[in-house]
């Protein structure tokens, strides 16, 4: 079991549970216009209970699978940011995507870099994985610096990358070498 791991300011990193849709989607709705720039454009059932309710189901069915591992940030009952390690694959691979976000009114206190890095930590030990990637937006100059600050090197830009705010956008490819141990 992965531990709940305290951050700064009273904030906990946890792993999400089918409990959190709520907290989720006030989440999101609070924080629409702050991630909209950075994030595809969501279904207008995105933004309901039973949207957020059905999306949480998935990923805790992808967690089970060993596919996925999503830990929400929460200062309180409050969701204060996300961080979700998705497209696991083992064998010799031992690979992940990470995707994060913080509240707005949390932003530039350090608070994203910490949760990254106890992310890899655990993505290192608890789940014993080799590497990790991370794509941001050419322009995303703060989750650049997040990423660097955790240890991630650029190693490439993909053209027309995601599909972001309606458009297919260029990004910033980052890695993070967690271990050197043999793959099982």
């Amino acid at each position: 079991m992965i531990p709940e791991v305290p951050l700064p300011d009273g904030v906990v990193l946890r792993l999400a549970a089918e409990r959190d849709a709520e907290a989720l989607l006030h989440a999101y709705v609070r924080n629409s216009e702050h991630l909209r720039r950075w994030e595809p454009r969501r279904p207008a059932d995105f933004f309901t209970l039973p949207g957020q309710a059905h999306r949480l189901k998935d990923l805790l069915a992808q967690q089970q699978q060993g596919r996925a591992v999503p830990w929400l940030l929460l200062h309180g009952e409050r969701v204060v940011g996300r961080m979700t390690l998705s497209n696991i694959v083992r064998g010799p691979w031992l690979s992940a995507d990470l995707g994060y976000w913080i509240d707005a009114g949390h932003a530039g206190r350090g608070l994203a870099t910490r949760a990254v890095l106890e992310v890899c930590r655990m993505a290192d030990q608890d789940v014993g994985l080799h590497r990790i990637a991370a794509g941001t937006l050419l322009d995303n100059v703060a989750s650049q610096s997040v990423l660097r600050k955790a240890g991630f090197e650029l190693y490439g830009t993909a053209p027309r990358y995601l599909e972001i705010d309606g458009r297919w956008q260029d990004h910033r490819l980052f890695q993070r070498i967690l271990n050197d141990r043999p793959a099982r």
